[in-house]
């Protein structure tokens, strides 16, 4: 990452009390709270887990919806959170779980001001696939080079422009070429995080899984502790939520 993000890492690392305790309320479930974390059909339940507790510890109220309370949802209850996150998992399952009426919902409402966070297969889907939401202008993501020659996952040094890598955990995610400015870059120099607006709305995506335990890490080796991903995983969310650029190239 650049300087100034490793220096915005640090602070949340180094002093949590600051860091996480901007937002005193406990998460609850109710149609009115900041943050909409979907955890429906095609989500992965462990990375859903990952992503609420980050939440959770840093005192983001939040509620979940699942496939079918999402379709449900009518566009003015949507757009009374301001960000919804799609964790990772399958994203064509996640896809095809999703009416197209709630696709172009979701599309519409980030167009008019919702934040939206993708994380690995929420970031494939953010995009023009088959039953995707096309926040991205008509660009279609692919895999990570990685999946072509058969690993699954990784710990992946993601870094910006001349600064030290972060260790990231990867699984499955795509490379972002194509489409907003580019905050972190995987090895061979493709997006791996990037951010951008889609009309009045806010868009971070993120190959990797900054969100991710120590738990994940069995058998991988990681420079960068997962206290410290954790942290960057806040910066993502808090990105999202006020609609802030993060150090780009």
């Amino acid at each position: 990452m650049s300087g100034r993000l490793i220096l915005v890492t640090f602070v949340l690392v180094s002093a949590p009390s600051s860091a996480c305790k901007s937002r005193q309320e406990s998460p609850v479930t109710n149609p009115d709270v900041p943050v909409l974390l979907f955890n429906g059909n095609g989500t992965s339940a462990n990375d859903v887990t990952a992503v609420e507790t980050v939440l959770g510890e840093c005192h983001f109220e939040y509620s979940t919806v699942d496939s079918s309370q999402l379709n449900a949802m009518s566009k003015s209850q949507l757009e009374a959170h301001r960000l919804l996150i799609v964790p990772g998992g399958n994203f064509e399952t996640i896809g095809k779980s999703l009416s197209p009426a709630t696709a172009a919902k979701i599309h519409d409402s980030v167009h008019g001001g919702l934040s939206y966070l993708g994380i690995c297969a929420g970031a494939f889907l953010a995009g023009s696939t088959d039953n995707g939401l096309n926040l991205t202008s008509g660009v279609r993501f692919h895999f990570y080079a990685d999946e072509d020659r058969g690993i699954r996952k990784a710990a992946l040094p993601i870094a910006g422009a001349g600064t030290p890598a972060l260790d990231q955990y990867w699984e499955d995610g795509p490379q972002l070429t194509g489409w907003g400015a580019a905050v972190g870059r995987y090895p061979d120099g493709t997006p791996a995080i990037v951010e951008g607006t889609f009309g009045t709305g806010w868009v971070i995506l993120s190959g990797v899984h900054p969100e991710a335990p120590a738990s994940w890490r069995r058998w991988m080796t990681f420079k960068t502790p997962a206290s410290i991903d954790n942290a960057y995983a806040v910066t993502l969310v808090r990105a999202a939520l006020d609609k802030t650029w993060l150090p780009h190239d």
